[in-house]
C-alpha cells in the first residue's frame, strides 16, 4: 500500500534500537524524513542516518529541556508531519509491591509519561500552524492488563493511553489525529536482551530465560513474540492519510494474547 508519506517529516523518540528503530525504518521507507532522539546513537541508527533521510539528536527525554533539540531539528527541516512517542523502559518488580520506591515510580512515569507529555507540548505548535499532523504513541498491552510484576510501568502506560484519548478529543478539530499502539512482548532487548525482562525473571527463579522467553510467547495465541518490524509498519500506517479517520484509538498488537473484546 502507498501511504502517501514521501516529503514528510517525523519526530521519532527512543529511536536507537528496538521498536524506536524499527518505527524509523519503516518511516525512512516510506520517504519520510527523520529526527531520530535518542540518548545514544546505536550503529544501526547511524547507518540510517548516512543515508540522509535521518537526523540523530542525542536528547534525554526524562529531562525537561530534552524534547527542544527535537523541535529544533524539526524546525530545520521546515516542517513537522509526525510525532512518535516510543521512548520507554520497564524493570520487573519481582520483590513486589512494597519494594518498589518513591523514586522508582517517579522514574517510571518520568520516562514512560513524562516524556511523552512534553515531547508532544513541544511539537504541537509546528502541527497547529501548518493544520495537521499525526501522533502515534507507543503504549502497552499492561496498560489495561495489570500486571504486579510490572506495578508501576502498567500503571504509567495507563495515564499515557488515557492522556492521549483525552488529547485526541481536543485536537481532532483542528487536522491532528492521536493514536496510540499497545504492544504485547516484543522480541527486542527490553525483553530478550542482556538484563531484559527474561533474564530477570530467570535469575528471580532459578530458571533458563530461553524458557521464559518461551512461556511468555506461549501466551500468546499466534504462539511468538510480535517482531518490532510489524510495529513500525503499523505506525507508519496510522502516521498516514491512510488512516485518515483513526483518531482517539489504541491498537493492539499482541498476538491474541488480550482475550477481552
Amino acid at each position: 500500500m502507498e501511504l502517501g508519506l514521501t516529503g514528510q517529516v517525523a519526530i521519532v523518540t527512543g529511536a536507537s534500537k528496538g521498536i524506536g528503530l524499527a518505527v524509523t525504518e519503516a518511516l525512512v521507507d516510506e520517504g519520510v524524513a527523520v529526527v531520530a532522539g535518542a540518548r545514544r546513537a546505536s550503529p544501526e541508527l547511524m547507518r540510517l542516518a548516512r543515508t540522509g533521510h535521518v537526523d540523530f539528536v542525542a536528547a534525554d527525554l526524562s529531562t525537561a529541556d530534552g524534547p527542544a533539540h527535537l523541535i529544533d531539528a524539526a524546525a530545520g527541516r521546515g516542517r513537522l508531519d509526525i510525532l512518535v512517542n516510543n521512548v520507554g523502559a520497564v524493570t520487573p518488580r519481582p520483590g513486589g509491591f512494597l519494594t518498589v520506591t518513591d523514586d522508582e515510580w517517579e522514574a517510571a512515569f518520568m520516562l514512560n509519561v513524562m516524556a511523552a507529555v512534553r515531547t508532544t507540548r513541544a511539537a504541537l505548535p509546528m502541527m497547529l500552524a501548518a493544520g495537521h499532523g499525526s501522533i502515534v504513541t507507543v503504549s502497552s498491552v499492561n496498560a489495561f492488563l495489570p500486571d504486579p510484576l510490572v506495578i508501576d510501568y502498567g500503571a504509567a502506560k495507563a495515564a499515557l493511553t488515557n492522556f492521549c484519548k483525552a488529547l485526541s478529543k481536543e485536537l481532532g478539530g483542528q487536522g491532528i489525529r492521536v493514536n496510540t499502539v499497545s504492544p504485547g512482548p516484543v522480541a527486542t532487548d527490553l525483553w530478550l536482551g542482556p538484563g531484559g525482562v527474561a533474564d530477570t525473571l530467570a535469575a528471580e527463579n532459578g530458571a533458563d530465560p530461553s524458557t521464559v522467553a518461551a512461556g511468555a510467547a506461549a501466551a500468546s495465541v499466534s504462539g511468538r513474540f510480535t517482531q518490532p518490524g510489524e510495529i513500525g509498519r503499523l505506525v507508519a500506517f496510522l502516521a498516514s492519510d491512510a488512516a485518515g479517520n483513526v483518531t482517539g484509538t489504541d491498537v493492539t498488537i499482541d498476538g491474541g494474547l488480550t482475550t477481552t473484546t
